[in-house]
């Protein structure tokens, strides 16, 4: 059995945990989902020998990523990448996004159709800060022919110089009014709200939900047969189960919100929501079981699977939630999914010790950790930099 290790605490002090070394994931290989499809945010990992301090162009290890993406995909997932998991905004910049499309999009294809394995995100980040709205449909417009052109599909991603240009919900509708008519399959939508990026607040015209959600309805039952879905990520339970009853037949809401997922997903007696969740990147062994045991119309085993990581992604997802990305990265080094926890930009700083050591436990405690030895192992050197030694 591991060994205790000394954790510290909010209150800044020292205290023994022994982990429980029990692991409850999913062998990979299992069988598709069937009733209900499921993406899984991917982040990026970077090359922890290249010069990824804040500021600087991102470096990625190629192979490491490519290589978490196939892990995903082996245990049923969608990817869902170049996405706000992926740091969009927050250090990945268009030339290292524009690569990645094009990397995962080939890696898709080596498994099967890279249109149902892979959506990628599709904004106007590479693009001046400052833009009219004629501008932002450029912008959207090549972005989109990276992603139409590596065969995946197409996330219209938030876009924080809209939000910036608009004057009203009039120019979201031109916006993605010619966006929508232009696409060659259909795309999937993405509301993402200011808990995840305050420069989107009021996106759709109006920073009262309820209208901004009369905004986004019409466009989408204007255009259903260009939409595969609907991506929300309010992290607002109630108005997301509005929402789907009044999405057009066929349009799909993929909820991305990573406090309720579980209750979402299993649905009530008339709706459910798909997912595209980045909590996924870090829970797929556990989630693939939990979706597994809903296809099989074993509610308990799905709560039983599902109830113990709620706990981890609200932690994770803890305000500033933009800054989630640190504790799913720090997840992915536990776990042997990557050599080192670098970040991007340097945003493994973006999370204290506290924080890092209590998503620790949160992982062991729902079963998340392969290989206890090796976690408590690298829990160890990371306490050993901050002066802690047990």
């Amino acid at each position: 059995m591991t060994a205790d290790l000394l954790l510290p605490t909010t209150s800044g002090a020292l205290e023994a945990y022994r982990p429980t070394g029990v692991y409850l994931g999913a062998a990979p290989g299992g069988p598709a989902f069937r009733s209900r499809t499921a993406y899984a945010a991917a982040h990026v990992v970077a090359d922890p020998l290249a010069d990824n301090t804040p500021g600087r162009p991102a470096v990625p290890d190629w192979d490491a990523t490519l290589a978490f993406r196939h892990h995903l995909w082996s245990h049923g997932f969608a990817v869902a990448d170049a996405m706000d998991t992926a740091q969009r905004n927050m250090g990945l910049n268009w030339a290292a996004t524009a690569e990645l499309i094009r990397r995962s999009a080939a890696e898709a294809a080596t498994v099967g159709d890279p249109y149902t394995l892979i959506a990628c995100g599709a904004g106007t980040d590479h693009a001046d800060p400052d833009l009219t709205v004629d501008q932002v449909i450029a912008a959207y417009t090549e972005q989109v022919a990276v992603v139409e052109e590596s065969g995946a599909k197409v996330v219209l991603m938030a876009s924080r110089q809209l939000a910036a240009a608009a004057r009203g919900a009039e120019d979201y509708r031109r916006v993605y009014g010619a966006l929508l008519r232009q696409v060659r399959r259909p795309v999937v939508l993405h509301w993402l709200g200011e808990v995840f990026d305050p420069a989107l607040a009021g996106y759709w015209g109006s920073a009262d939900v309820d209208a901004a959600t009369e905004v986004f309805l019409e466009l989408v039952r204007e255009h259903a047969d260009r939409v595969d879905g609907v991506k929300v990520s309010l992290l607002d339970r109630d108005h997301e189960i509005r929402l789907r009853a009044e999405l057009p037949s066929g349009v799909r809401l993929y909820t991305g919100d990573d406090f309720h997922y579980p209750e979402l997903i299993r649905g009530d007696d008339r709706h459910f929501s798909h997912a595209l969740l980045g909590i996924f990147d870090a829970i797929a062994p556990v989630a693939a079981g939990a979706l597994r045991a809903l296809d099989a119309g074993d509610s308990a085993g799905y709560d039983a699977l599902f109830a113990p990581t709620v706990p981890l992604s609200r932690h994770l997802f803890a305000a500033p939630t933009y800054h989630y990305k640190t504790g799913i990265v720090f997840l992915a080094w536990l776990t042997g999914h990557q050599p080192a926890f670098t970040m991007i930009a340097g945003a493994q700083s973006a999370r204290s010790l506290p924080h890092l050591a209590q998503a620790y436990r949160l992982a062991d405690a729902a079963g998340l950790l392969p290989d206890a030895d090796l976690a408590a192992d690298r829990m160890r050197a990371l306490l050993a930099v901050a002066g802690v030694r047990a």
